[in-house]
Parts: structure tokens; sequence; C-alpha cells
């Protein structure tokens, strides 16, 4: 940016100053003898440039590219129920399938455009840091590690979890202490696996871990009685229970292991797509927060005189733009997908076969941790 400086400027004739310094007749200044001191403005030019706001690099690639495909690669499980899996229908179904089409909606406003990729827990990062798929929803764990050394960024956890354990409830183990000298079934190449260790080592509890590369084996392992015990976030056992044969003849410990913040992921270097990506977590937040849902949005809109119900949906603001999106992007996730209770309960809730209580995963005005920052 070019910037002009005036300085204005007001001097003394060399004259007056030598007279001055030189002790001159004092009456020749009020005698109107001499002229009075000259004034002399100067205008001085004074051009300076200020470095121009340069977008890191990669910024905005990724957008850029999914839209230029003209649909969203995101990867997914295709094995777990409520979360991500193939339905009877052959359709993709689940909370973190739905979280895609909410970001397809956002981008496209159209939550159709969206490829789901099933990926397996040992290749979910690989296919990310690829460029294979674009978004991981996969009920990842965030850690530091991840986070540091994976070139992955983890955008705002979605579903809070914690580790547990399940048992065949005729096996009339009640406690981690009774599994000792047992087997436990668990998937390789998770938190889960490392979290198993350090809990049983820390009780100073022997076992054997029988591994497993993916879900589908690990639980029919445990099914088959070749292991006393399986373990997984609590949510999947939730899941993994309802395709048991007989699943009343299971029963999941009292026993919380670790903590399992679950979210989507997506690479690192462009700040622009993380941006997106975050924000239409917050948008489901919010839609909840503010009670505006797929049935209702419409009228909300047309109807709107809350500032920050206006900025959500688009009316005033321009927040879209600043995403790189159209100013309707919340409009049509809560439109198209609907607002967080409504995912929640469409794959969760207590009229599902996968009903997991909310607790830590309600808004924080109900004592959960669910938090949307202000649109502003």
């Amino acid at each position: 940016m070019q910037k002009t400086l005036r300085i204005v400027s007001l001097l003394l004739l060399t004259s007056l100053v030598l007279a001055a310094c030189g002790g001159s007749d004092p009456t020749t200044s009020t005698t109107g003898g001499d002229s009075p001191p000259a004034v002399e403005t100067v205008i001085v030019e004074v051009t300076s440039s200020a470095p121009a706001v340069v977008a890191p690099a990669g910024y905005g690639v990724t957008l850029e590219t999914v839209k230029a495909r003209g649909n969203l690669i995101c990867g997914v499980n295709s094995q777990v129920p409520g979360f991500g899996y193939v339905d009877a229908d052959g359709k993709f179904s689940g909370f973190d399938v739905d979280y895609c089409r909410a970001l397809a909606a956002a981008i496209f406003g159209d939550e159709t455009k969206v490829e789901f990729r099933p990926v397996t827990a040992a290749e979910r990062f690989t296919a990310l840091q690829s460029g294979e798929i674009d978004v991981l929803s996969r009920n990842t764990t965030w850690s530091l590690v991840r986070d540091t050394e994976l070139g992955t960024n983890f955008v705002h956890t979605t579903f809070y979890d914690g580790q547990g354990m399940m048992v065949p409830t005729e096996s009339g183990i009640t406690s981690l202490q009774d599994l000792a000298g047992g087997t436990i079934c668990v998937q390789t190449g998770t938190t889960t696996e490392l979290n198993l260790a350090d809990v049983m080592a820390s009780l100073g509890i022997s076992y054997t871990p029988a591994v497993f590369e993916d879900a589908d084996s690990t639980f029919a392992a445990y099914a088959e009685e070749r292991c006393d015990a399986v373990t997984t976030d609590k949510s999947g056992l939730v899941s993994r229970r309802t395709v048991l044969a007989d699943p009343a003849a299971h029963v999941i410990l009292d026993v919380t292991m670790s903590k399992e913040p679950l979210g989507p992921l997506v690479r690192h270097g462009d700040d622009q797509w993380f941006d997106i990506a975050q924000w239409t977590v917050f948008a489901l937040f919010a839609g909840e927060e503010f009670d505006i849902t797929s049935a209702n949005v419409d009228s909300v809109k047309a109807s709107a005189t809350a500032p920050e119900i206006m900025r959500l949906l688009g009316i005033e603001g321009d927040m879209g733009l600043k995403l790189g999106l159209d100013n309707n992007w919340a409009y049509n996730i809560i439109k198209l997908v609907g607002n967080y209770e409504e995912v929640y309960n469409r794959n969760l809730g207590p009229d599902t076969p996968t009903y997991i209580p909310r607790g830590l995963n309600s808004l924080y005005t109900d004592g959960g941790l669910l938090y949307a920052p202000p649109v502003r």
C-alpha cells in the first residue's frame, strides 16, 4: 500500500536567522523598514510500501482441488454401526459419515457430493497424508504424537469417549483384575492397543494380547471365544455388541481406561481447509445451541433478528466468504444434514440399536463439553 506523508514546515529566511544571531538593531523589525519574515511551506512527498499479506504455501489448495473434482473424498470406517458402516441398503451411514455430508453441504450446498472411502486403522493416516482422501472422519483419537508426527491436524472433537472392556456375561468377570492371565482381543495400530498395555502394566496385571488388523476380525475372534475379553472405545463396544448373535450375553464393564477425544483430521499445510473443517463442526454445535433444526431453519432465517443467528445463517457479516465459501454454508449444513442433536439422535439416539446417552457429548448448557466459539 502506498502512503503519502505531507510535512508542513515553517522556515525563517536565512537572513532573519543570521540577524537574530548577530544582534542587529531591534528597531528594524518595529519601524516597518524591513518586510516581515517570509514563511515558506514545503511539501515533502515520502512514499513507503507496507508488505502485502501473503497466504502460506498450500493455503486454499485443498478447497480448489475438491471444487475442481466436484466432490469431497472422505475416509471413513465401514465396520462400526452407529459411527461408520454400510447399512442394509448398501449406503454409508453413521455419526462420522454424517460429518462428511455436513462438510460437503458447506462446500457445495449439496450433501451428496461426497465419496466415502473405507480405510482401516492401519491405513487411515497414510491415505490422508498421500492425498488419497481430503479428510478423515473415522473414530480416531486425538493425541500429541498424531498431532505432531503424522502431518495431520485434528479439528474440534465431535465425540468424547473412553476405552472400555467387554466380556461374556456368564464369565463372571467384573473388573480388570479378574482378567489376570487371560487373553484380550484388541485391534492393532490403535491407541486402544497402547492404552491396554499401559493400564494393565500400571495395575500389575499379566495378560496375553490377541491382535487383529481390523474391527471385524477382532470381534469375530471374540465371538468365537478365542479371547476372554475384547477392548476398544466404549462407543465401539456398544456398536459392535448390537451385531453379536446374542447382545444380551455380553456386558461392558464399569471401567474407563482412558480419555478418547474422537474427531476428524486434515493434513498439515492448508489453514483454509482446516478452518472449513473446524467450523463445520462448530456450525453443528451452534445449530443445536440456537435450536435451529433442518425442519425450522427456513422460518428462523426469514424472521431472525439476533445478530449471532443472522451471521450464522448468512444474512449478514459475510462469514462464509471469510472461509472461502458461500455465505449460506452453515444454513446448508443445518438444512441438509441437521444440527448436532439431529445427527446424534439419528445415529446414536434412544431410538437406535446403538443408543449411547449423550453425557459429555451434550452442550455446555446441559453439563457437557460441546461449545462453539462466537460467529463474529
